[in-house]
């Protein structure tokens, strides 16, 4: 779902190859995306043999052949932000790139190019998609236009899936489908979002209408136990050329990492799992001592530096712990450059705002420039926490949001983080407001359904711009 409650979705991070069922014309963008990647690596390759080389040389056929193949089909982008278009390109060409030159050396084959020749292509093939595939962005709106308006399409079924189903439709940009509306036998204190969607009638009118208005999708959006008042639908619908889709209500549940299972031999759909399982969990805690280490080694002098400034500007510990809840909701202690007079781990907590009065001097500039952050890096090592997670609440808030905020405690299938998917949005929790405490619960969740490495990178570098970019700014 391209957006729930305002959060956008981490989803555009996995390569989104799924297009709604019966959209012909999103099988066409997918196509030209398909090709687009890898033709942008073999031109911009071919065009640089002809520059230094003047012909194109059986060798660079060779390679060509093995960067298409690695590279079919190219990632589906136009659904996500030109940040994410970009980011997306430049890591797959880093990983690709880097295969290419290790398998070369191994080889021998790379000194048999030019050095000129890899060097431009290295930084001349990303260039290239990117701008494949802003032109495919401009160009767009015109190709819709070009196959004519867009077919029509209804819902049978105004209830929470339909609506979803709906919301996802007209989020598809790109999709050449229109949503006329919904057929519904229920009262209207009974249906979902009425005020939002037409409605066009009872389902007993469903067929006249899909003939008269030439209908090509409808999809039914029905309890599975309604069994006999499908069959008479599909029955009505016979003298129809309309395709159908059932929307089914078992998959109306909201998984967190649904996955088939195995208990017993007993074959099971997990509802609500965390994400780092098998190979994922050692993926992501090798990436977080690694990284962890880097950085402690990195930033040791800022941290001794801030550590002698917080001893001198007012008495107490340099660092404050306090009790916050870790994966599975287990308490941890969570370290932190003293930022107040006081270390605060009490029943109740006062909230933290941006223009908080109670840390000192330094103790805001710890908080605005996100240093009194740094010795949660000895959290990760430790494993309490994760360099990218839901971020940590102390134990009192816990207690109190988990009251008021659905979901609020399955962000805890994970170990917290030192960043997270929320923060990068602008959804930490110095908010009083609920609508933005749930709204970085919802980003917090969106994350643990989509979760990759490439996403957890991308946070991290974001992280970075905007502690720069505040720090800049005040």
């Amino acid at each position: 779902m391209a957006e729930i409650h305002g959060v956008k979705s981490a989803a555009v991070w996995k390569n989104n190859h799924e297009s709604i069922a019966g959209s012909g014309r999103s099988h066409l963008f997918r196509a030209i995306e398909a090709v687009l990647d890898p033709l942008a690596l073999v031109f911009s390759l071919g065009f640089l043999a002809v520059c230094f080389e003047g012909s194109v040389s059986p060798i660079y056929f060779i390679l060509s052949a093995i960067v298409f193949l690695l590279t079919f089909p190219g990632c589906s982008r136009l659904r996500i932000s030109a940040e994410m278009m970009i980011f997306n390109i430049l890591f797959r060409w880093f990983w690709i790139a880097g295969l290419l030159v290790l398998a070369g050396f191994a080889t021998g084959y790379i000194f048999r190019f030019p050095v000129a020749v890899i060097v431009n292509w290295l930084w001349m093939a990303p260039l290239v998609q990117i701008g494949g595939n802003l032109a495919l962005r401009a160009a767009t709106p015109g190709l819709l236009k070009m196959q004519g308006p867009p077919r029509g399409v209804v819902i049978v079924g105004m209830n929470n899936q339909g609506v979803s189903l709906a919301e996802n439709i007209v989020a598809s940009a790109y999709s050449g489908i229109e949503l006329k509306g919904f057929f519904d036998d229920r009262s209207k204190d009974r249906r979902f979002e009425q005020d939002k969607y037409r409605i066009l009638g009872k389902v007993n009118a469903l067929a006249e209408y899909v003939k008269k208005n030439r209908i090509q999708f409808i999809y039914l959006s029905l309890p599975m136990i309604a069994r006999t008042r499908i069959l008479q639908i599909l029955d009505d619908l016979k003298d129809t050329t309309a395709s159908i889709y059932f929307v089914p209500d078992m998959f109306v549940t909201d998984l967190i990492q649904g996955r088939s299972d195995s208990v017993c031999g007993v074959n099971v759909i997990s509802v609500c799992d965390t994400p780092f399982r098998g190979i994922t969990g050692v993926l992501k805690r090798a990436s977080d001592i690694v990284l962890s280490l880097f950085v402690l080694i990195l930033i040791s002098p800022v941290m001794l530096l801030v550590g002698i400034m917080v001893k001198l500007n007012s008495p107490g510990p340099a660092i404050s712990r306090q009790r916050s809840y870790g994966l599975d909701g287990e308490q941890i202690l969570v370290y932190k450059f003293r930022s107040v007079a006081v270390t605060e781990d009490g029943g109740t907590i006062q909230q933290a705002c941006s223009n908080d009065l109670r840390p000192a001097r330094l103790g805001t500039f710890l908080r605005k420039t996100s240093l009194d952050e740094l010795p949660q890096f000895f959290n990760v090592l430790q494993g309490r926490m994760s360099i990218v997670g839901p971020r940590p609440h102390a134990v009192a808030h816990n207690e109190t949001d988990r009251t008021l905020i659905k979901g609020y405690m399955v962000r805890h299938k994970v170990r917290p983080g030192i960043t997270g998917w929320a923060q990068v949005n602008g959804y930490g929790r110095e908010t009083l407001i609920l609508e933005k405490m749930q709204a970085g619960v919802d980003y917090d969740l969106d994350y643990l359904r989509n979760w990759s490495l490439r996403l957890d990178i991308f946070i991290v570098l974001k992280t970075i711009w905007l502690v720069f970019k505040d720090s800049s700014d005040r």
